[in-house]
């Protein structure tokens, strides 16, 4: 009996997998808004009913998709952080980290533009995302958040300057994401993240078309410049 369970556990992972990659292959060729689960099984060889019993509805395969891609692209950062760390000697580079997981986010996307466009692109008409999507999508932030906050508590940060009038804003920012930092750090790490994201979009959607050539380079120091905004120091 336990062999038996054993084996329709694979048999449900693979056709889940199976399943998954279909809906991708739609997600590039008609985008997210026409994904249909009988789409899928047709192009499967399975029965709509027999779909159903994996995902009830297409909202349910979208909202597996979504995770899919955020944890891909949280597990592409922290990769590149956990790298960049065990690379350094000596003393600690948060700013070198900080633009080793940029470039991470970026490669990412830019290998998977379909799967970014799910996440960072336009929302998917009547879709609305469940509490189910929201750890995942916190996992790059979270290890930006870790890079200043070592950074923070070893060698120190310039702090930038924070606002009168966007104090109390940032007040509540850092209580919710890192009430460990101070609040001028805090609401700097979601502005970084937020242009971090604006700038791979530009790149995957097209807007630096005929506008940067050299990509590389561009993405590489506009990602830094975000670091030493946030206060990240070079080193030396």
């Amino acid at each position: 009996m336990t062999t038996v369970r054993g084996a329709r556990a694979r048999a449900r992972i693979e056709i889940t997998a199976a399943i998954k990659d279909e809906a991708r292959t739609q997600l590039a060729a008609e985008g997210a808004a026409k994904l249909s689960l009988r789409a899928v099984a047709r192009e499967l060889g399975m029965v709509s009913s027999a779909l159903y019993r994996y995902f009830p509805s297409r909202d349910d395969l979208l909202t597996a998709l979504i995770v899919d891609a955020y944890d891909a692209v949280g597990a592409a950062a922290e990769q590149a952080a956990a790298e960049q760390a065990a690379a350094e000697t000596g003393t600690r580079r948060p700013l070198d980290r900080w633009t080793a997981v940029c470039r991470a986010v970026r490669a990412w996307a830019v290998a998977h533009p379909h799967e970014y466009a799910l996440i960072y692109g336009s929302p998917v008409p009547g879709y609305s995302a469940p509490q189910d999507t929201i750890v995942p999508a916190s996992r790059v932030g979270l290890v930006l958040i870790e890079i200043a906050r070592q950074a923070h508590t070893g060698e120190g940060v310039a702090l930038p300057p924070l606002a009168d009038a966007l104090r109390p804003e940032a007040v509540r920012i850092s209580a919710d994401i890192a009430p460990d930092l101070p609040p001028a750090l805090a609401v700097a790490l979601v502005a970084a993240w937020a242009q971090l994201f604006g700038l791979v979009s530009f790149e995957v959607f097209g807007q630096f078309n005929r506008v940067v050539e050299d990509r590389d380079t561009f993405f590489a120091t506009a990602a830094r410049r975000l670091g030493q905004d946030v206060g990240l120091l070079p080193r030396g």
